[in-house]
């Protein structure tokens, strides 16, 4: 007997459980395939293009200071172009969903163009792109406070920064190898104001906080070189 009032309780247990639940559950996990679909294609764009970005500037580190223009600088602004057109088409699918749901699909890709903008930027005009200048060569918006809309983000550009960093301390060797001795030194005031820079923020990212932490070991790695330079008596004067 109490077998079977187990076996009645738990087909009345059994009944409650509505099989349109698991219907509108799968109909939700669609819609949400087919969104990452949607953006992930975008994505899949961005990264083939900042294959051939990235390996075009990392022409700079075998090409002497008087080739870069057309051997480099042409070619990789070409290239971002290309990007930016594909991030501005990211944006406007992206911008039909909540921002921060979906964001990481494309987080690392973008921190990749604004890294390559940056660098770009500093070879040409020893200067660092700011993040609304970054804004405007992609045609994004930036640091969005009251849209949940696709936007660059300040922990994206920071990220960007650090990357920024690693690549020119690695080109301060370098261009001391094509002959080029005042490069490091443009090299070293510029990450050394970076680094006073990144003192100056109160980061809440663990991630960013230990990236923008590492910057002191780039300093550290043109000031050798520049150091090194010093004692061969190769520093320009």
């Amino acid at each position: 007997m109490s077998g079977d009032t187990t076996m009645t309780t738990s087909a009345s247990a059994s009944a409650h459980v509505d099989p349109a639940i698991f219907s509108s559950l799968q109909s939700k996990i669609d819609e949400e395939t087919a969104v990452r679909d949607e953006l992930r294609a975008h994505v899949d764009n961005i990264q083939k293009q900042g294959r051939l970005t990235q390996s075009i500037l990392s022409r700079i580190h075998n090409t002497s200071t008087d080739e870069l223009n057309d051997s480099v600088l042409k070619p990789a602004s070409d290239a971002l172009s290309e990007q930016a057109a594909t991030v501005k088409s990211l944006s406007e699918s992206a911008s039909k969903y909540p921002f921060y749901k979906w964001n990481s699909i494309w987080q690392r890709d973008i921190q990749a163009v604004i890294s390559s903008i940056q660098v770009s930027e500093w070879l040409k005009s020893g200067n660092l792109a700011t993040l609304e200048e970054i804004g405007q060569r992609l045609q994004v918006p930036v640091n969005l406070k009251n849209e949940d809309a696709f936007h660059i983000t300040i922990e994206d550009y920071l990220l960007a920064l650090t990357n920024t960093i690693e690549e020119l301390a690695r080109l301060a060797p370098n261009a001391v190898t094509l002959g080029d001795y005042n490069r490091p030194l443009q090299i070293s005031k510029f990450i050394k104001d970076v680094h006073a820079g990144f003192q100056l923020l109160n980061l809440k990212n663990d991630a960013l906080r230990r990236r923008s932490d590492g910057v002191k070991y780039s300093v550290k790695k043109v000031e050798d070189v520049v150091y090194d330079l010093s004692l061969r008596g190769l520093i320009p004067k």
